[in-house]
């Protein structure tokens, strides 16, 4: 162990990094530009491969787990994102200092910049991830769908780039009410808002603008035809840099609130077989189509007829990738690393599937009575549910503060079982289990979906959790 990396003293006792090879490479050191429960994830991963791991840290995370589990880490700058996980030059100085040969950007952040890929790899570093120029590809939502139009992926009807609300307007007539108003160069749900007529367009294409504007500083917005009751369905993919590329089938992420997703699980429930494999072939040949390698998501929105639509690829790990892992076998970590080595991928897809079914419940740091608000503060208590069946992802322990500088997921719970029901049932228990003091949690609600009929009959949608949160409780 190489100890924490704190002052200059420390950084030199790091051995230097390997020479770059001519071929495959082996990993020797990994850099994490990333914090919380993904960067414990990501140490957990190198740990088992024999990898030595870097971890860099605002102020803010000082005393945060994942910065004493790492075998050294680097001060990057204050508290606020802006500075620190996202300051792509500080990061490259850690990169320098630590001697690490690969960077592993987790998710959210760096992850899915193109810029922050190349510098690292004019860096003499291996970045864990797709090439830049698949991340470039795909971060232009618009062009994208183009993309994928072209590689015979089922698209959203909808438009590119529009101009001003007048051209909305118009495109919509043509299109059909309702329609959604997306950024081109977003994500996570912000600038995305759904319009049942002409006012409520004109008032959202602004917001989106502005919003898209001020959280990617590029505004660009286009249209698409919104699907009442579709289902969000996503397929995992993994390619190497030899041509191989599989998909590790699905999982069903239509539990979400504000389009940011709460519950995931795999397999999908109430999925036909000839759907399940038609969006399968689907992901692989948009895969192929942009020449991927390494791990990636496609997420497509699945209409109540069985249609579906690619809506956007994720160049990253997913934070939900843990049910692809129960139910796969597959260390999607591992399998990264191994990827940006150069190695092959080693699996064929007549030899992937699905065994048992796996949930993951997302607890965040938020306050249900005022509106699920982010609740920060000290974790004076937590004792964490434990099991078999059981796996907890936390980026969290007791004494941790929670700040209000970052996203506010505190863990995954994850939960799995022979069958859909067992794996609930077992989620219900975990809840029942789980105990966290000192900031508010969205525990309840995690535990009035796992309780609800409609939920456990499988009849999700993309909408389910607006309306579910409508009713009333008895």
């Amino acid at each position: 162990m190489c100890g924490y990396a704190r002052d200059p003293a420390r950084r030199l006792a790091l051995r230097p990094r390997a020479p770059r090879a001519t071929s495959q490479r082996v990993l020797r050191r990994v850099l994490i530009a990333n914090r919380g429960e993904i960067a414990r994830r990501v140490i957990r991963a190198c740990r088992d491969l024999g990898v030595e791991t870097v971890a860099v840290y605002s102020e803010a995370d000082a005393g945060a787990p994942f910065v004493r589990e790492a075998d050294a880490a680097f001060p990057i700058g204050p508290s606020p994102a802006r500075d620190s996980y996202l300051n792509a030059p500080a990061l490259l100085v850690a990169l320098k200092e630590s001697g690490a040969d690969a960077v592993h950007p987790g998710y959210g952040f760096l992850s899915e910049n193109a810029a922050f890929a190349d510098a690292v790899r004019d860096a003499g570093a291996i970045f864990v991830g797709p090439p830049a120029s698949a991340i470039r590809a795909m971060g232009d939502k618009a062009a994208a769908r183009r993309l994928m139009r072209e590689a015979g992926v089922p698209v959203t009807p909808g438009t590119g780039l529009l101009g001003d609300a007048d051209a909305a307007v118009a495109a919509a007539e043509t299109l059909g009410y309702p329609v959604m108003v997306k950024a081109s160069a977003g994500g996570g749900g912000i600038g995305m808002v759904p319009c049942e007529d002409e006012a409520q367009l004109r008032r959202g294409f602004a917001s989106a603008v502005g919003r898209a504007q001020a959280s990617f500083g590029n505004g660009a917005v286009y249209l698409e035809r919104l699907v009442h009751g579709a289902r969000h369905v996503e397929i995992q993919i993994a390619a190497d840099a030899h041509g191989a590329v599989v998909h590790l089938f699905e999982r069903e992420c239509s539990v979400q609130r504000r389009h940011q997703k709460v519950i995931e699980e795999a397999p999908a429930p109430n999925l036909a077989p000839a759907v399940r494999d038609a969006m399968g072939d689907a992901a692989l040949r948009a895969a192929r189509a942009i020449g991927y390698r390494n791990v990636g998501t496609l997420e497509f929105l699945l209409a109540p007829s069985g249609e579906f639509y690619f809506m956007e690829m994720n160049t990253r790990l997913q934070v939900e990738h843990p049910v692809t892992e129960w139910t796969t076998g597959v260390d999607l970590v591992q399998l990264q690393l191994r990827l940006a080595a150069g190695e092959p991928l080693g699996l064929a897809q007549a030899d992937l599937a699905q065994t048992g079914h796996a949930i993951e419940l997302r607890l965040y740091a938020e306050d249900p009575a005022r509106g699920f608000l982010p609740s920060p503060g000290e974790v004076t208590r937590l004792v964490w549910p434990s099991g078999a069946d059981v796996r907890v992802d936390a980026g969290i322990e007791q004494g941790s503060k929670v700040t209000p500088f970052y996203d506010p997921l505190l863990a995954k719970l994850i939960v799995r079982g022979e069958t859909r029901e067992a794996a609930i049932g077992r989620g219900r228990e975990a809840l029942r289990t789980l105990s966290v003091e000192g900031v508010k949690t969205n525990a309840p609600l995690l535990a009035r979906v796992l309780a609800d009929p409609a939920f456990f009959r499988g009849e999700v949608s993309i909408h389910y959790l607006s309306r579910l949160l409508e009713q009333k409780q008895g």
